[in-house]
């Protein structure tokens, strides 16, 4: 015999409109959360961080293959990195070779690790003035300088 479980119709009714209630004020929340966040500015400064960051890599790029890569190439004897590579198979008159180009790829290492550290020491800046905004004390209120100097004269 098969398990059968005996439940009572409206049980289940209301466990499935708990359930999708429960999913609507989720989805709600998400929403109103995603609203709020595209409304504060934050999604228009997040896309012009994303345009400057892709001209930067292009100048990265730019740099690593046109400024770094080639002394580094002249001290290892002439190596031209942007052209080194494993042939896995030769080329043919009806196909082209399959190369591995791991020249490539070591500039393309190269120019991650430049970006990486720009960053960092962007991000270091950043934190750098954060702190010394936070610990630059305030100046106190001409009020209150009045107000303690009474304080004073009345004590005496």
């Amino acid at each position: 015999m098969f398990l059968q479980y005996k439940t009572h119709p409206n049980k289940n009714l209301r466990i499935l409109e708990f359930l999708l209630t429960k999913e609507k004020i989720l989805n709600m929340s998400v929403y109103q959360e995603f609203k709020k966040f595209a409304l504060r500015g934050n999604v228009i400064d997040m896309a012009i961080g994303i345009v400057i960051g892709a001209a930067f890599g292009k100048i990265i790029s730019s740099l690593v293959a046109n400024i770094i890569m080639p002394p580094i190439g002249v001290i290892t004897g002439g190596i031209n990195f942007s052209d080194l590579g494993v042939t896995l198979k030769a080329a043919t008159e009806t196909s082209e070779a399959v190369v591995i180009k791991y020249g490539l790829f070591l500039n393309t290492i190269i120019s991650f690790l430049i970006i990486g550290f720009t960053v960092f020491l962007l991000i270091r800046q950043i934190n750098k003035l954060h702190k010394q905004k936070e610990t630059k004390p305030k100046a106190t209120p001409e009020e209150i300088l009045l107000l303690r100097e009474i304080r004073d004269s009345l004590k005496k």
